[in-house]
């Protein structure tokens, strides 16, 4: 089962990071293996925003749509995924925001086992290469989109 944390130091306000990994339909046009992101629900009930979503990843011949559970707690600045149905056994990922003086801090972990066994050994030996891509990408476009020039 991969598992993995990412830390990092963004050059935008926390709120404007918070807003970067809520806005999921956009991420087909930054994400690396993200080929499509559908939201189906989102509300809001008191300090939580709730969200169901579809996420359809791949590369090359793998491709394959995963539906999540997405809570974001304006309270602690966290959000919280897990999975709800697709070629996932489970998914845990946390996202936390905390304000700095050179911008935010992004800290991710991310814990999931693919159904498929061959599948999830081949993630299991990229993964880490994967993730810093994908940290890399929220990276690079909330310094595009926040950053002062």
């Amino acid at each position: 089962m991969p598992k993995a944390s990412v830390k990092r130091l963004v050059e935008c306000k926390k709120d404007q990071l918070i807003d970067l990994v809520l806005d999921i339909e956009k991420y087909p046009e930054f994400v690396p293996f993200c080929l499509g992101a559908h939201v189906y629900e989102r509300n809001e009930e008191g300090n939580l925003t709730l969200i169901i979503a579809d996420l359809t990843i791949g590369k090359g011949p793998f491709k394959d749509t995963y539906k999540s559970d997405v809570k974001f707690d304006k309270k602690d600045s966290s959000i919280k995924v897990t999975n709800i149905d697709g070629p996932l056994k489970h998914l845990k990922n946390h996202w936390k925001f905390n304000d700095h003086k050179s911008g935010a801090e992004i800290y991710f972990d991310i814990d999931f086992e693919i159904r498929n066994k061959f599948l999830n050994i081949a993630m299991t030996k990229s993964f880490e290469f994967c993730l810093n891509k994908i940290a890399d990408a929220f990276q690079k476009r909330a310094e595009d989109l926040f950053s002062k020039t």
